[in-house]
């Protein structure tokens, strides 16, 4: 005779592998993140996101619980049905079935105009995370949860090991601002609009048309307080790629130093606009014919 089906149990290690799955998936985008370019990548995590944990606890909890109800538990449902109508029994194989039929519709509809590549890569990753919780609903045994929770927590621990030797030991690339010299700045930089900062060889700049008050909010409807003017320049490298400055000194501006971003073929200059956490930049990059 068989085992019925703890709904309780079921439900509990659906949330708990959504749990576990949703912490490796952080882990991969931390690792990813510090791959791409980005002014805070070598500034390291806020303090606030680690405040803020236990509300984001509490919230993954109603959402995992949400997702076991709403899809977990019909998929797994839906695969013992398919399995008894078509085989005359249940079949673990349905199940995986199901879910890349139900993460399909989700992702195309979700998917924003998103390309083929992206909605194909989408489309794997979430039947690959629905199909394991409906696996597990289906389990009889009563004495999976331990198991279950032991088994993710290493695999969460190995995936930040894994990621953290591979930035330590450079498998996996991580990005750093480009190193510039003082000859690099020389030459005209342009914000793509109609603000221009001219550095010459003997330490002296033109601003024209640069922003100093920055809040256009991309309609061109906003505000903009444009500085133009002659001053000076210099370039200090700092102790590392991620500290170096280019100060810029005119009487009409009043903006703060610029940093050093993007790449070796595409070097950025960058200004916070606000908040640094906001992410939000006032970037300027080589005009052609500028160097």
């Amino acid at each position: 005779m068989k085992k019925k089906r703890l709904y309780g149990l079921s439900l509990l290690l659906s949330i708990l592998t959504l749990h576990i799955e949703a912490g490796i998936a952080l882990i991969v985008a931390v690792v990813y993140g510090f791959t791409q370019e980005s002014p805070n990548a070598g500034g390291g995590g806020s303090v606030l996101f680690v405040l803020f944990l236990p509300v984001l606890a509490v919230f993954g909890l109603a959402v995992a619980g949400a997702l076991s109800v709403l899809l977990v538990s019909p998929t797994a449902w839906l695969g013992g049905v398919l399995g008894r109508r078509f085989g005359g029994r249940e079949a673990w194989w349905w199940v995986p079935a199901v879910a890349a039929a139900v993460s399909l519709v989700l992702v195309v509809a979700l998917s924003g105009g998103a390309g083929p590549v992206g909605i194909a890569v989408a489309w794997l990753l979430t039947t690959a995370g629905l199909t394991v919780p409906a696996l597990l609903w289906r389990s009889r045994r009563e004495r999976i949860f331990g198991p279950v929770m032991l088994w993710g927590l290493a695999a969460v621990v190995l995936t930040a090991v894994l990621g953290g030797v591979g930035l330590a030991t450079g498998l996996i690339p991580e990005y750093r601002p480009p190193a510039l010299a003082s000859a690099d700045i020389v030459g005209r930089w342009s914000d793509g609009r109609d603000g221009t900062l001219t550095f010459t060889a003997d330490g002296r700049v033109t601003a024209a048309g640069i922003d100093v008050d920055y809040d256009d909010d991309g309609d061109g409807d906003g505000e903009r307080d444009a500085c133009t003017g002659q001053g000076t320049w210099t370039y200090e490298p700092g102790g590392s790629t991620w500290s170096q400055e280019v100060d810029v000194t005119v009487d009409a501006c009043t903006f703060d130093y610029w940093n050093v971003g993007g790449t070796e073929s595409r070097p950025v200059l960058y200004q916070y606009i606000g908040d640094p956490d906001s992410g939000d930049l006032y970037e300027l990059t080589r005009a052609p014919g500028g160097s």
